[in-house]
């Protein structure tokens, strides 16, 4: 594993980064909606990249900066320690950031299964960061 280029935070900015991944949640899903499946597919995989950063931040006052957004995959799974819950989100965020590069910067459309898929991941790593900034008492 890579160590991630990171900067502290403080841990009340979870809640803001909470906020955000779930407003890019629901754009995912209006863009879904309205077959849009590129603006879904992105909305989504940005509202995984704010839900990592809300979690790393009330874990450990930490978040990545660094470029390549497998870093914050990688700092999410370092933060979280030997917990099987946190590698399992570790593991959500990973296949949908194994996705950003395509959707952004290729020409190849993104489809409607996928987009399915990717918006179901996203609602359950959002999912679980609230909780985690929730008992976290931020």
């Amino acid at each position: 594993m890579t160590r991630a280029k990171r900067v502290s935070a403080d841990r009340t900015q979870a809640a803001a980064y909470s906020a955000k991944a779930k407003e890019f949640l629901d754009e995912a899903k209006l863009a879904q909606a309205a077959r849009r499946w590129d603006a879904a597919m992105l909305n989504a995989i940005h509202a995984a990249i704010s839900a990592s950063d809300a979690a790393t931040i009330a874990l450990s006052g930490q978040r990545s900066v660094d470029p390549d957004h497998m870093r914050a995959a990688d700092l999410l799974e370092e933060v979280g320690s030997t917990s099987r819950e946190v590698k399992a989100q570790a593991t959500q965020l990973r296949r949908l950031l194994a996705r950003k590069n395509a959707v952004e910067y290729e020409s190849r459309r993104s489809r409607q299964g996928e987009v399915t898929d990717a918006v179901k991941r996203a609602e359950r790593l959002v999912a679980w960061a609230s909780a985690v900034v929730r008992d976290a008492k931020l």
